[in-house]
């Protein structure tokens, strides 16, 4: 007779099935079945329970979760603020420089107005303000990249 909350494992399922529904079930993302299935096979298999470090979820034992230092979130969330702060910095320098290569600077002489292009008449200006909008593009996509990645 099953029980809805545990069901009995009807086949012979094998440690390396059960390896690799861990992944799912530690993350929250397999199906109620899956997680009874893996539930019910670690409750049999103490050895591998301890092996993968799952002693304290979902109530498999007694044991408490170890717990975090009191201060780690607030660490967290300054070192996200300072990322963010640091994007935006770079972001706001990228554009700024990036905008700036593409200008030149206007010249009254004798009357008549002149424009020269940094490209063109002023390349000693133009190399480093393009090296630093390269250089503040790179870093922005990158710091973009991780707290994507880390889904900051």
């Amino acid at each position: 007779m099953q029980s809805e909350n545990r069901p009995e494992i009807s086949m012979n399922v094998t440690r390396e099935v059960i390896t690799d529904l861990l992944p799912l079930y530690v993350a929250g993302e397999a199906s109620p079945q899956t997680c009874a299935l893996v539930e019910e096979y670690l409750r049999q298999h103490a050895e591998m329970r301890q092996q993968f470090n799952l002693s304290g979820l979902d109530g498999l034992s007694d044991a408490p979760a170890p717990a975090l230092p009191p201060d780690i979130a607030l660490k967290s969330l300054r070192r996200t603020r300072a990322l963010l702060r640091w994007q935006r910095r770079l972001y706001g320098w990228a554009i700024g420089l990036s905008i700036a290569t593409l200008g030149g600077v206007g010249v009254f002489s004798g009357g008549h107005f002149a424009f020269h292009f940094f490209l063109r008449d002023y390349p000693w200006i133009f190399r480093p303000c393009l090296g630093l909008a390269a250089s503040c593009w790179a870093n922005y996509f990158v710091l973009r990249w991780f707290s994507r990645a880390t889904r900051l």
